[in-house]
């Protein structure tokens, strides 16, 4: 089967089988990507064999990992991402044995592939990450100190408003509904809440 040794299709299985095992390590767990990582770089290996890579190429890949690891947890992640797209789509391009410094791959599909793969890993890896490092948007820490209002007698358990939202509560002391709170500690979801005018004696 000609597809075999054709250089083309190995660097398309290549770029994609790196793409997928980059997704795999910043979105962790189906399992999905790791297998269709696995396939394209097996059969993109199995086609390197018969046509013969350049070492330096290969080395240029792996070492493209490091920077991607530190994208994922340094700051600067620009940076370092931008070095490890560089490195990964200037390997592949290369990994194939060259006769000078034109690569065995069409220069066409090259850029178009480099360009849409590079510009897709920049986004969305990008936004994985920052995502995965934001401070959730819910800080239940946040609501230690916030006014709320009573929606029935608390005391050993009850409702109030706080932030918006209703939660269940309790109090060292019966408080009537309708009245101002302030929350003073969290025991996981339930508030400890004291009367508001308490809290100014």
């Amino acid at each position: 089967m000609e597809i075999l040794v054709n250089p083309n299709f190995a660097y398309v299985l290549l770029v994609v089988g790196f793409l997928l095992a980059l997704l795999a390590i910043v979105t962790p767990g189906t399992g999905m990507l790791e297998v269709g990582a696995f396939f394209c770089l097996a059969l993109a290996g199995y086609i390197a064999y018969r046509i013969g890579i350049n070492l330096w190429a290969l080395v240029v890949i792996v070492i493209s990992f490091v920077p991607f690891v530190y994208a994922t947890r340094k700051p600067k992640r620009g940076l370092w991402l931008g070095l490890s797209i560089a490195g990964i789509l200037l390997g592949s391009i290369y990994i194939f044995n060259t006769e000078g410094w034109l690569p065995k791959v069409n220069p066409f599909l090259a850029l178009f592939i480099s360009a849409l793969v590079g510009g897709f890993l920049w986004l969305v890896v990008g936004k994985t990450v920052k995502a995965a490092n934001a401070r959730p948007t819910h800080d239940l820490g946040a609501l230690i100190g916030q006014i709320g209002e009573t929606k029935t007698a608390v005391h050993e358990n009850g409702s109030v408003q706080v932030a918006g939202e209703l939660w269940s509560a309790r109090s060292e002391k019966s408080i009537p509904p309708g009245t101002h709170i302030r929350v003073i500690k969290r025991e996981g979801f339930i508030l400890v809440v004291e009367r508001e005018d308490q809290s100014k004696k």
